[in-house]
């Protein structure tokens, strides 16, 4: 039995699969519509709408296109991709995924600087526009894709059970094997970028938390509704980043462990789409963190029960 059969025998992963991704498309989709309500009906814009929108829509197309992906995967169909679409998904799925990454971590330095008080290094890029945050994302963007160029020359259109070399992506979709310098060089310099970006948000992150307990500390008689140097939707917007940022690092932390787990099983299929399921949780779970959280959009779900 091949891979794709042994995959398409195993319903419950697939309909996981699908469940998952399907919550994730209705939830961004909402997540997205909302955005753009509250820019069209004037609300007052937060430094990060932007980020947020974006997210929405980055994790709407990484989630359509792994349904595509999936499709390849649970239903047979005798490899029906050919090279070119081969590389243009995968290296697509790979830049959006990346710019999923750097879209979080400008989320979690851009709360930052709002929390940061007057007197800081932060304090002078709290009036920076909407522009310069865009370029910022598309410069971290641009160093983190600089990393995904080889996909274009290590996928091919080979259905993976020809060889037991080739590494498993697809039924029509394989990465072409590789030297051991090779693979071993290729995953430092990809286990570099991962922490990397993973230091900026913990940093960015502990900052936050830092802030947080010395306000507390400093005024603990204070309630949410007195002036103090951090106020209520400050601190609500703080607390969903926060949450964002675990989720974040543990859906990271436990891609790796899974990764590593299918590498040692000898390209087990099933760990493969384990691994699918996690990096996708993150896209899928994340729009519901913001809705849940978020006042604003509480709101107008609260002042459309009312008009019904």
């Amino acid at each position: 039995m091949n891979k794709a059969n042994i995959l398409y025998s195993k319903i419950h992963i697939r309909n996981t699969v699908y469940t998952v991704t399907g919550i994730g498309v209705m939830a961004n989709t909402l997540l997205l519509l909302v955005q753009i309500s509250l820019h069209i009906t004037g609300h007052r814009p937060k430094p990060s709408d932007l980020s947020i929108g974006l997210l929405a829509l980055i994790h709407l197309v990484i989630l359509l296109i792994n349904g595509f992906i999936a499709s390849d995967i649970f239903i047979p169909q005798g490899g029906s991709w050919d090279d070119l679409t081969c590389k243009l998904l995968i290296y697509l799925y790979r830049l959006m995924r990346g710019f999923s990454i750097c879209a979080t971590c400008l989320l979690s330095v851009l709360q930052a600087i709002t929390l940061s008080p007057r007197g800081s290094c932060l304090a002078k890029f709290k009036h920076k526009s909407s522009r310069h945050n865009l370029c910022f994302l598309l410069f971290l963007w641009v160093i983190y894709s600089s990393f995904s160029s080889h996909l274009f020359i290590s996928i091919a259109a080979i259905c993976n059970w020809i060889s037991e070399n080739f590494m498993y992506v697809t039924e029509s979709c394989s990465f072409f094997p590789m030297t051991f310098f090779l693979q071993h060089s290729l995953s430092t310099l990809l286990t570099f970028r991962e922490v990397s970006f993973i230091g900026i948000m913990a940093l960015s992150s502990g900052y936050m938390v830092a802030l947080l307990c010395r306000h507390k500390w400093q005024f603990p008689h204070l309630h949410s509704t007195s002036p103090s140097p951090v106020s209520s939707p400050e601190l609500r917007a703080t607390q969903t980043i926060l949450l964002l940022m675990s989720c974040f690092v543990v859906m990271s932390i436990l891609d790796s462990i899974v990764s590593y787990t299918r590498i040692t099983l000898k390209d087990d299929p099933v760990f493969h789409c384990i691994q699918i399921l996690v990096t996708h949780s993150y896209a899928s779970f994340s729009p519901l963190v913001f809705i849940c959280t978020e006042k604003r959009i509480i709101s107008i779900f609260g002042y459309s029960g009312r008009r019904q």
